[in-house]
């Protein structure tokens, strides 16, 4: 069996209700919380370059911008005077782009390795209450703040997220009562599935907003079959984005445009514009776009996307 691209796969769905629909909102994930600052010499560390490269990513179309923040080494952080910095440099802009900030720091947990799992823990381990995690959310607001809405094994070792339903529940309403959109980002299908139980209980305001996040291991792979698979779970009123990591960024960008959902890029899940090449955030905006004009689609600017996202702005 072999993986259509979205190319391949277009014509036949022209004229069906997955054909491509024409606004697109595109959000750039500039920097993420991966261990990739020694992989890309220009990855956005500071405060200062965060907000730079949002600011560059809204100027070459993006919509929102979706931000983590590191320490001076590169390293993952969830202190709130870098994120107060970094909002407060793009509020401060011409720009006018859409803040999406993570909530996804201090759910990590590393199992021990000796006879007894808890005792000592791994040093990555990283785990605070629920409510804590939204501490620069709550001060900030944001107007879309990620959920993760389920655990997941991190690749082959130790590591683990850890949310469960208790934390997602608090998290939610919580949100629900700052009036800030939670994108509910999904890594495989049990995560969409409580993303809809959340909205079926009336934790998540309509529309609801869902991220897929695949080619994680081990969570959803980044193919086709299980963007269209995930595309199919989602309320007819809701609205979703997908991505790829890797080499996977473009084409999951054009197939999410293809099934009707909107496109994430960004040095978070990918540093290359092409082999051998590094990217830079704005420079995957463009192709991104570029990509999405050639399928017939155009992308809307910020204001339209919080006219279609149904977002308070709070400053």
């Amino acid at each position: 069996f072999k993986q259509k691209t979205a190319y391949e796969i277009m014509p036949s769905l022209v004229g069906s209700e997955m054909c491509i629909r024409d606004r697109v909102i595109v959000s750039c994930a500039v920097t993420g919380s991966g261990d990739t600052a020694g992989k890309h010499p220009d990855l956005p560390i500071t405060p200062k370059q965060i907000a730079d490269a949002s600011i560059e990513a809204a100027k070459a179309g993006a919509a929102v911008a979706h931000i983590h923040v590191r320490e001076p080494d590169g390293k993952p952080s969830r202190k709130l005077e870098y994120y107060k910095e970094v909002v407060d440099r793009i509020r401060s802009s011409e720009t006018d782009v859409v803040i999406n900030l993570s909530t996804g720091m201090g759910g990590d947990f590393e199992v021990g390795e000796g006879k007894d799992p808890l005792n000592p823990v791994g040093p990555n381990t990283d785990m605070i209450h629920a409510l804590d995690r939204l501490e620069h959310v709550e001060e900030l607001l944001p107007e879309i703040c990620t959920l993760d809405c389920g655990s997941l094994n991190f690749g082959d070792t130790n590591m683990t997220f850890i949310h469960t339903p208790v934390q997602l529940r608090a998290a939610a309403k919580k949100m629900q009562e700052l009036s800030i959109k939670p994108e509910m980002e999904a890594f495989e299908m049990g995560h969409l599935w409580f993303a809809n139980q959340l909205y079926k209980e009336g934790l998540v305001d309509s529309p609801p907003l869902y991220q897929k996040c695949l080619g994680i291991p081990w969570g959803s792979p980044a193919t086709t079959s299980a963007m269209k698979v995930m595309a199919d779970m989602i309320p007819k009123e809701g609205h979703w984005a997908g991505f790829g990591i890797g080499r996977n960024q473009m084409p999951m960008a054009a197939q999410a445009v293809i099934l009707g959902g909107n496109v994430r890029v960004g040095l978070e899940d990918n540093l290359y514009l092409e082999k051998g090449v590094f990217a830079s955030n704005a420079q995957l905006v463009e192709k991104a776009i570029c990509i999405i004009n050639d399928l017939g689609a155009k992308t809307l600017t910020p204001e339209e996307a919080r006219i279609k996202l149904n977002l308070k702005k709070h400053y």
